[in-house]
């Protein structure tokens, strides 16, 4: 085995990403294991300290320290965990959503300067060669998760999302531009102007590339949130995306205070309207109308959220 090879690049890799310095090298307040435990958090919405524990590898008791230090200033909260009441469930509070927010953004940034000393040539090389070191160290990892990751949208993947929208529905129903447009007015309306904290949007990546979306957005109504742009690539279905993201949606507008969550769909989307009714959507109105090119009849769904103290 070529372990002084391995040792080699892991102390090169490390100082590389200035991993001994974490803080310093992203000008952050936090270490490299504190960064994870917020990216983690950020990235699933409903995280138990276990499986925090199980994902990082992490010591019981260090996290539990850890937790409690975030807790003190105001990132995190922790209750019981509605599956099992034995554990605990730790969701970021709009403090911790900034503070992994900022972090990802400076982590995006420091990776951006690393890349730019790569001739454009290599940069592909580079990547797939990270690729083969995952697939190969990770495959047998104990506790790995597989799946997609839960994200937010990195630059220009709200144009991946609008362009994702216009092929797939012109190639699967026969819709025009017209629906592209609209996608594109949706997208463009949050990227000007949305609250962080009751507006999200999320990115679903897969092996390194996005492979679904969705939009959790303020209504017009009082205290209601609208889901927008579900959307799963074909090669990631069939495996409870869908559910996922549109889950991530109802978690996020519960946690934040919203009372409703409406969505708007049509009758042809029926793996869509699957999903919607597996999270508890119900149908309140339908009317047929001729949008994109095509005859179809839109739908409205709606999900009560009443607090969790209300149960």
């Amino acid at each position: 085995m070529p372990i002084h090879e391995i040792r080699a690049f892991n102390r090169f890799y490390t100082n590389l990403i200035g991993a001994l310095d974490y803080s310093k090298h992203l000008y952050t307040p936090y270490t490299l294991t504190e960064s994870r435990v917020l990216y983690e958090l950020a990235h699933s919405p409903r995280t138990d300290a276990a499986d925090l524990r199980a994902e990082l590898s992490l010591d019981a008791g260090y996290l539990s320290r850890l937790l409690a230090k975030f807790e003190r200033d105001g990132l995190v909260a922790r209750a019981p965990s509605e599956v099992d009441s034995r554990r605990q469930r730790i969701t970021l509070t709009p403090r911790g959503r900034e503070a992994a927010t900022l972090l990802d953004e400076r982590s995006r940034e420091a990776v951006a300067a690393l890349l730019a000393k790569v001739p454009a040539g290599e940069r592909s090389r580079l990547v797939e060669a990270m690729g083969t070191v995952r697939e190969i160290l990770g495959s047998g990892r104990a506790g790995h998760r597989e799946g997609p990751v839960l994200r937010d949208p990195g630059p220009g993947e709200l144009g991946w999302v609008v362009q994702r929208h216009g092929a797939l529905y012109a190639a699967e129903y026969g819709w025009n531009a017209d629906f592209e447009g609209l996608v594109a007015r949706i997208v463009a309306d949050f990227a000007q102007d949305h609250d962080p904290h009751l507006e999200r949007v999320w990115i679903a990546e897969l092996d390194g590339r996005p492979v679904g979306s969705v939009m959790c957005v303020r209504d017009d109504a009082p205290a209601t949130a609208r889901l927008r742009l579900l959307l799963v690539e074909p090669e990631a279905r069939g495996q409870g995306l869908g559910d996922r993201l549109v889950r991530t949606v109802v978690d996020f507008a519960r946690e934040v205070g919203y009372r409703e969550l409406v969505l708007w769909t049509n009758d042809v989307l029926a793996g869509a309207r699957r999903i919607y009714q597996r999270a508890g959507f119900t149908l309140v109105a339908e009317k047929p109308h001729r949008s994109y090119g095509v005859d179809l009849v839109g739908q409205d769904w709606r999900l009560p959220l009443p607090e969790e103290t209300d149960k």
